[in-house]
């Protein structure tokens, strides 16, 4: 099986996570386009680049494609960027006459335009930074109240008239473009297109227009920089696809996510769905078991220092197939749980560990490594140490623990060795070098190199 591949931007999860994942199989063969050409905090994807390298690949089945890349050069360029909608459209008929000519089966996702709830403006535009909660508080409430005349019109006098226009205009444009796919999606285009939702709100335009395009016949998930990795999952098409889920808190698993609109159950089954899993209600039925560290009542959050009660019971892990997603914080790992997880660990039935980022981001990752770890007939287990040992050192060691410590990138590789060891010693691995580097010069993301 060979593969296309176009993620949202650089980022190592965007771009990295996909061939760790994928070289575990060696039957799958993947293609990105050169690094280069992407898009990252600052600058756009370079498009021309892109769909011309992409008129060059050579013979593939399948592409797996983050539109927003090819419209507006990536995920946080399409809430900045000033291109009109011709200019587009102009991009991506292009990119789809590309594609229908070399008749391949297309797993695309578009996202809907988020409205952060803050006045933090690094990836939105300049007047977020004064404006941004009020945007979020007008965009809440005229939802909210049905479109009659109430509490947001006062909201918008807060606004000056050029900046909300400005705003409105964006939405419209990208909401137009997205409308545009599902007309491509009714003549067969796509074999799979998919809507995000991130950072929902109960309310707001994102919510409005989501509703819409269902009512057009759109599917929409919550979530956005997993959903590539989920697509593919669904793409690989293997008989093994039966799993029955744990949750080591059942009783809360109706609660909600930070950064999401439904309760972790749904986002669990949702995920698993569109991989192309099928979730069966007896565990002697199921190929592989999924096993869910969820919170009690709320999630808890490393970045936000927002605290929840962690694992406090006695963990027995399955003797059979069994995957971790640990969700109980948001970026980062449950510090408790993994004490007691990482002593059980048999690489003979353990296929992968995600504690990273949203709920819906370490679910989506999680499940395309299970699916393609159950789809390879001789799995390469140096592959999936590699990808392991990355996972924890990234959401358990960085996220969850050195994170916060550290004032500058020079302090973190003293700070990670003692956590490098202990996972050593879980995965069987001799001791390597490994690097880490911040690539968006920020301290949210880290690239993790493993020299052999």
């Amino acid at each position: 099986m060979k593969i296309c591949f176009i993620p949202i931007d650089n980022r190592p999860v965007c771009y990295d996570l996909p061939k760790k994942i994928v070289a575990i199989n060696d039957e799958i063969e993947i293609f990105l386009p050169p690094i280069e050409y992407l898009g990252d905090l600052k600058n756009i994807a370079n498009t021309n680049a892109l769909i011309n390298w992409l008129e060059d690949l050579p013979n593939f089945d399948i592409a797996i494609v983050a539109l927003d890349t090819i419209a507006y050069g990536g995920l946080i360029p399409s809430r900045r960027s000033k291109d009109s909608t011709d200019e587009i459209l102009n991009r991506l008929y292009k990119f789809k006459n590309i594609l229908s000519s070399k008749k391949v089966k297309v797993f695309a996702f578009s996202s809907i335009m988020r409205i952060s709830n803050n006045n933090y403006n690094e990836e939105e535009k300049e007047y977020w930074s004064q404006y941004g909660k009020k945007i979020f508080d007008y965009s809440y409430h005229t939802h909210k109240n049905g479109g009659k005349y109430g509490f947001e019109s006062c909201i918008a006098k807060l606004i000056p008239d050029e900046i909300l226009d400005d705003y409105l205009g964006t939405r419209r444009r990208n909401f137009e473009i997205n409308k545009t796919y599902l007309e491509w999606e009714k003549e067969g285009f796509f074999e799979t297109l998919i809507f995000s939702k991130d950072d929902c709100a109960e309310f707001g335009f994102n919510v409005m227009e989501a509703i819409e395009l269902e009512n057009l016949g759109a599917t929409t998930k919550t979530g956005a920089d997993e959903i590539p990795l989920t697509l593919l999952s669904r793409a690989i098409k293997n008989d093994k696809n039966k799993v029955f889920t744990i949750y080591t808190e059942p009783s809360y698993k109706d609660k909600i996510s930070n950064y999401e609109d439904i309760s972790i159950e749904k986002s669990v089954n949702g995920q698993l769905e569109l991989g192309g899993f099928k979730i069966v209600d007896i565990k002697e039925d199921a190929d592989i078991i999924l096993l869910i560290n969820n919170f009690i009542e709320k999630q808890g959050e490393h970045v936000m220092g927002w605290d929840t009660t962690p694992f406090y019971k006695e963990l027995q892990t399955p003797t059979t197939p069994y995957a971790v997603a640990d969700v109980r914080f948001a970026n980062g790992a449950d510090n408790n749980f993994i004490e007691k997880l990482l002593p059980q660990i048999n690489l003979e039935n353990f296929y992968g560990y995600s504690a990273w980022n949203t709920s819906a981001n370490t679910l989506g990752s999680l499940i395309a490594c299970m699916k393609v770890y159950m789809s390879a007939e001789k799995i390469n287990q140096n592959a999936f140490k590699n990808l392991q040992l990355i996972r924890f050192l990234d959401d358990w060691a960085y996220q969850a623990n050195v994170r916060k410590l550290i004032n500058k990138p020079s302090e973190i590789k003293y700070l990670m060795q003692d956590f490098e060891h202990k996972i050593f010693k879980v995965l069987n691995i001799s001791n390597c070098d490994i690097n880490y580097s911040f690539p968006w010069d920020r301290t949210f993301e880290i690239r993790i190199k493993v020299n052999d």
